[in-house]
């Protein structure tokens, strides 16, 4: 089986070796059919520390780090400004 992926945009780094990142998913609505943009934030590892607020990032399925970390940073896809 493989691992699941996401790619997300980081929305905070105050943690140590943490990262939050904020995955978004469109998809449309059963019955009326409007597009329904919805988000949720991970909590990811970060060994290398390299990720600041605003980059958008590759992270990986995970065996549990902590409670809430399941996720793992692979990479950086998009630096920010």
């Amino acid at each position: 089986m493989s691992k699941k992926e996401k790619i997300g945009q980081i929305v905070s780094t105050k943690m140590n070796n943490t990262v939050v990142v904020e995955v978004e998913a469109h998809k449309a609505h059963p019955r009326y059919k409007k597009i329904i943009c919805t988000s949720k934030k991970y909590k990811a590892h970060n060994e290398e520390l390299d990720c600041v607020v605003g980059d958008q990032v590759k992270m990986v399925e995970h065996k549990p780090i902590s409670k809430s970390k399941l996720w793992k940073v692979v990479e950086i896809t998009k630096k920010a400004n």
